[in-house]
């Protein structure tokens, strides 16, 4: 007889009641009576796992009874109808066999542990309700982004990880060296011949594939050496950004628009169990914490566009109390920006011509002398969620704000000549998977939404 997974089960229920199946995974939990034990069952490959039934009548009733809870097994039985969930499949077992053992202190007992508690031992949270959902969204949100990029001609590129430019300039990049302190001090070549870091973004190489293929996108990790401990800060972490020819911004925000709620709206109509789940689990299980009802919000709205100057005005007449007061030429906090997407207009919304001193060096300066032409899209209960621009492709322009800053237009090269070799009016975008996982998950840490984080004083596992 052949091994089916629960999601073979769970999609063909109706097909397989009163059939015998097999089944190979793990005890989530075990209850046991005098004549009868019910085991929860999980092998990973779907969300609503079968609970598994026996009685007295099993051959080696009492070794199944001390089965424990995190082991391995192997389950023959009939497929019977659940009165506990239609929905849910339930095994009457006629064979349990142990697989692998597992001893009284296996750390995941049936009761609920502390999100900081399961940080703890990483290399086994995976196996618990909320990592199995998290990380299942995580899968489905990943195929969705190739999805929609494959399905509309773009070209999945590879750019380097190690790379000898930093191209947002702000120098937080980790040094990539074969060289002790000591050898460094005496002036010994390294490895590439030059200084070399690994990558805080794709986009510089992205954009010169683009100048070839016209739609291209880099899927990948990146990497900021940021000494920062907040909730949304890594130093690992993956990031979305296409790069397309012949799209000024206007264009580009609708490819923004368009992506967001497409992965948004594959990941609603793919993990509904998974999505029930963390909106429980993020009201603290106790009624919902309104996360469907925003992702379905998001998939249906349409995204208000207004330039920075009109975003700052707006804030500025909004009567608030503000801990940071709103300026023209300046930045935005996390206070205006849940303002403008929740009060003002209830839904997300495009900030767009930004203040060209805050900006990086690539962007498109415009004729105002003060702006450029970048976007940023904020979205209700998470604020920024993607930043883009039209990029530079004047090359007087480019050299000159390049020199303005100190960078050396010699360096960069490669980087210049696009604008000498074929180059035209394109544009590009960036997002933070994991900070995306997060708005699609309800889960506010970014140490829970990838497999193992990397954040300052912490490699572990």
């Amino acid at each position: 007889m052949n091994v089916i997974t629960t999601l073979e089960l769970k999609d063909r229920l109706a097909q397989l009641q009163g059939q015998t199946v097999r089944l190979q995974g793990w005890i989530r939990n075990h209850r046991k009576q005098k004549s009868m034990g019910f085991i929860d069952f999980f092998d990973g490959t779907c969300f609503k796992n079968p609970q598994v039934v026996y009685d007295a009548n099993i051959a080696d009733f009492e070794a199944i009874q001390a089965l424990r809870v995190g082991s391995a097994i192997t389950v023959t039985g009939t497929v019977v109808p659940s009165y506990k969930d239609p929905t849910t499949p339930e095994v009457q077992a006629a064979s349990i066999v142990l697989e692998g053992d597992c001893p009284e202190d296996y750390p995941l007992q049936p009761k609920r542990h502390s999100i900081e508690f399961l940080r703890e031992i990483g290399y086994l949270r995976p196996r618990t309700r909320l990592f199995q959902a998290v990380f299942r969204v995580r899968s489905v949100a990943s195929m969705a982004i190739h999805t929609y990029f494959q399905d509309r001609g773009y070209v999945y590129v590879h750019t380097p990880l190690i790379t000898a430019n930093d191209a947002e300039g702000a120098g937080n990049t980790f040094t990539v060296t074969t060289l002790t302190p000591d050898q460094q001090k005496a002036g010994e070549t390294d490895f590439f011949g030059k200084p070399a870091s690994l990558a805080v973004t794709g986009q510089l190489e992205g954009e010169t594939f683009a100048m070839a293929f016209s739609k291209i996108y880099t899927f990948g990790p990146t990497f900021r050496a940021e000494n920062s401990n907040t909730k949304t800060h890594a130093a690992e972490f993956w990031m979305i950004e296409p790069e397309i020819a012949f799209c000024d911004l206007d264009q580009l925000m609708d490819v923004e628009e368009d992506f967001l709620k497409n992965i948004v709206s594959t990941v609603l109509e793919k993990c509904p169990d998974e999505l029930a789940f963390l909106d429980t689990f993020a009201a603290g299980g106790k009624g919902t914490s309104g996360l469907v009802e925003k992702l379905q919000a998001l998939a249906d709205s349409k995204c208000a566009r207004i330039t920075h100057d009109e975003a700052i005005t707006i804030l500025k007449n909004s009567g608030k109390d503000w801990q940071f007061k709103p300026e023209y030429g300046q930045d935005t906090a996390k206070e205006h920006e849940k303002y403008l997407t929740e009060e003002y207009f209830h839904g997300p919304v495009f900030v767009y011509n930004w203040p060209k001193d805050i900006k990086a060096f690539y962007m498109y300066q415009n004729d105002d002398d003060k702006t450029v032409a970048a976007v940023d899209l904020l979205v209700p209960g998470s604020g920024e969620l993607m930043g883009g621009s039209q990029r530079e492709t004047r090359l007087d322009k480019l050299t000159e704000r390049m020199e303005q800053l100190g960078i050396s237009a010699e360096s960069l090269d490669w980087y210049v000549n696009l604008r000498k070799f074929g180059g035209c009016t394109h544009a590009g975008f960036g997002m933070g998977f994991e900070r995306l996982l997060m708005y699609l998950t309800g889960v506010d840490n970014i140490r829970d939404v990838i497999p193992y984080a990397r954040t300052p004083m912490n490699c572990e596992f």
